[in-house]
């Protein structure tokens, strides 16, 4: 009887894992804006950084300062910033709330507060938008003396 129903199961199993002669849609799993490249025939913002990361080199604890990512929307729709996240509390974004027209370029400040800090200091912004990925990273770093 137990022979039974483990046969009957992984049979079961099989099927609606499409382990019969049906093969695989392709067209199910195509996605024209995946990792392979960017499909320009379809409308999608694109934001490109000129660099995604700074170094401030060295600093004095208690200073605080701040680097503007400048970007250019390189896709063929309107590019939305919804929001900018801060690994760490010492770190703030400021990002444009407009919506950012293909061709046309815009800044993201990011300040650092060094207070209470010392040695080597990596921080990282994530930007999000309506971008494919939805995510960008920017990084910042310093050394607190």
């Amino acid at each position: 009887m137990h022979k039974f129903l483990i046969i009957a199961t992984i049979t079961a199993f099989l099927m609606a894992c499409g382990g019969g002669d049906k093969p695989t849609d392709i067209d199910i799993i195509h996605n024209p804006n995946s990792a392979e490249g960017y499909d320009n025939s379809e409308k999608m913002p694109r934001i490109t950084f000129e660099t995604d990361m700074h170094d401030f080199g060295q600093l004095m604890a208690g200073e605080n300062i701040s680097y503007s990512f400048k970007f250019t929307n390189t896709g063929n729709a309107d590019l939305v910033i919804s929001s900018c996240s801060a690994s760490c509390g010492c770190t703030v974004a400021d990002f444009p709330r407009e919506r950012i027209a293909p061709g046309k370029t815009s800044y993201i400040t990011v300040s650092f507060k060094s207070a209470g800090m010392s040695g080597k200091q990596m921080k990282e912004v994530t930007v999000h938008s309506n971008t494919q990925p939805a995510t960008t990273r920017l990084r910042i770093t310093a050394t607190v003396r």
